[in-house]
């Protein structure tokens, strides 16, 4: 198989990979919390089953990047993560009791740290211009998981029989359900995912995997001696600890020699094996870390993860005690929520290519503003009746929900240019803990606030508030930047 052919099937499994968990979150969360209900579990353990997922991911995160930015590997992370998913997933299902409920979610939980690899491997694979849009690409893979999902559990529901020792009712399948797809799951990262090599500065992979056999290593070395502004800013001994602007040679020189792209020339010298050094030789996280624009970035990862997961947590107790919803209701709703993100990250792919992305993460903001407005206004003390009612929450979630892509994509293609890309997997870990944190947080906020709305909005408002003064202020420094020198560079220009 060709380097194009491994491409494309390397990314239709991490397309795969996300869309399963999205698939996951859709099926669970609208009948967990009746299947908890059926177990004896006081209302506070749907904020602690919730939160146990977002958890494991918080602490696994960063070791599975750390994994991965070692080995520059992430095949055996992904497969190692998926084993948690199946047995956190049939714990599920075996659902003997609240405890052991609360266990499955903890375990499965795990199973989302390789997220950070993932990240990570499409930092290192894809071009800073395109990264936004793979990454709207790939969140929408989410987004569809999470519009088929609550399609998967309408016929869950149905499910009333004996396996073996075991009950199959319409709590207990979606556990079984998906820990049958992560099984499946792992035949298909077996045999269609590749650990590619970065992708080198003269080979030219388009969307399609196709492309004209270009030389692009010769017209960028003419390109060198016409214009000052294209000559090489860095030299050879430091480009492969860069940021994602300057890229690795040592994907172009593995393809030539291996004969998959003969139209493709050699570099004059040999490249640097980025394989054979320590990533985090001289790293310092707080040097990496602490920057203004870096803190902005993981300040609305957690703020706007604390809002959406609240608020998700806030909607089925809502919907039961105003709607006097079921879990087909609120599987049809989910669905439709589904619908809007999809479109939602759709649009943002289109506008990625027309707008900064510090605009977007501004647009998302706005929107999210105006989102807890309206709840604050009209759901924390609801008046009017059944029809009106349904109104005013229709259009909160509606707006609640549109402001997500803008502020998701936005944020994780800034963060991946600002941060160095040798040790992505790590940063993209980091970004995932201080989210698995805000998801952990939101959750048990809104579990104990659901009867006092005015408190619970309250405070999600004022986080709003802040988040927008912090980017508004910063928004010059919300940039990608031109040339930014690995960690170690000065260190090796003294010692040579």
């Amino acid at each position: 198989m060709d380097y194009r052919r491994k491409r494309k099937s390397t990314f239709f499994t991490i397309g795969l990979i996300f869309l399963l968990s999205g698939i996951e979150y859709a099926v669970i969360l609208p009948t967990i919390w009746m299947y908890l209900q059926t177990l004896g579990a006081a209302p506070y353990f749907l904020g602690l089953g919730l939160s146990a997922f977002s958890l494991s991911g918080l602490l696994c995160g960063p070791l599975f990047g750390l994994w991965s930015d070692h080995t520059r590997t992430t095949k055996g992370v992904i497969l190692f993560s998926n084993v948690f998913e199946i047995i956190g997933n049939f714990m599920y299902f075996l659902g003997y009791s609240k405890w052991l409920l609360l266990g499955s979610r903890f375990v499965a939980g795990i199973g989302t740290g390789a997220g950070s690899s993932i990240f990570g491997f499409l930092t290192r694979n894809t071009a800073s211009e395109d990264r936004a849009t793979v990454f709207a690409v790939v969140m929408a893979c989410r987004q569809v998981g999470l519009l088929i999902g609550p399609a998967f559990n309408i016929f869950l529901r149905l499910c009333d029989f004996q396996l073996g020792p075991f009950v199959v009712n319409k709590y207990t399948a979606p556990g079984l359900f998906m820990c049958a797809l992560w099984l499946l799951m792992q035949l298909v990262v077996l045999f269609l995912y590749w650990d590619l090599p970065p992708q080198g500065p003269g080979v030219r992979v388009g969307p399609e995997g196709g492309g004209e056999g270009e030389k692009e290593g010769e017209t960028e070395g003419e390109a060198e001696g016409g214009e000052d502004e294209e000559k090489p800013l860095m030299s050879p001994k430091e480009t492969g600890g860069s940021y994602g602007s300057i890229r690795s040679s040592q994907s172009e020189s593995s393809l030539v020699s291996n004969g998959n792209l003969p139209y493709l020339s050699p570099p004059a010298s040999p490249p640097p094996q980025p394989t054979n050094s320590n990533p985090f030789r001289n790293f310092s996280s707080s040097r990496e870390y602490l920057r203004e624009e870096v803190v902005v970035l993981l300040a609305a990862q957690f703020i706007t993860l604390f809002n959406q997961t609240a608020l998700e947590t806030m909607v089925t107790p809502l919907t039961q005690r105003f709607f006097n919803f079921g879990e087909l209701e609120n599987s049809v709703m989910y669905c439709l929520c589904g619908v809007e993100v999809i479109a939602g990250f759709f649009f943002v792919r289109w506008l990625s290519r027309r707008a900064k992305e510090r605009l977007l993460l501004a647009v998302g903001l706005l929107i999210c503003n105006i989102a807890c407005v309206w709840c604050l206004v009209f759901l924390a003390r609801p008046q009017g009746g059944f029809a009106w009612l349904l109104t005013e929450f229709i259009i909160g979630v509606f707006l609640q929900v549109l402001g997500l892509p803008f502020v998701a994509v936005a944020q994780v293609s800034l963060f991946s240019k600002v941060t160095a890309e040798k040790t992505q997997g790590f940063s993209q870990g980091v970004r995932r803990s201080v989210g698995g944190l805000a998801t952990i947080l939101g959750p048990l906020w809104a579990g104990g606030l659901t009867d006092n709305l005015y408190i619970m909005l309250g405070v999600m408002m004022g986080l709003l508030a802040l988040l927008t003064v912090m980017m508004f202020v910063s928004y010059d420094r919300l940039v990608e930047p031109r040339v930014v020198e690995h960690a170690d560079s000065h260190e090796e220009e003294e010692e040579s």
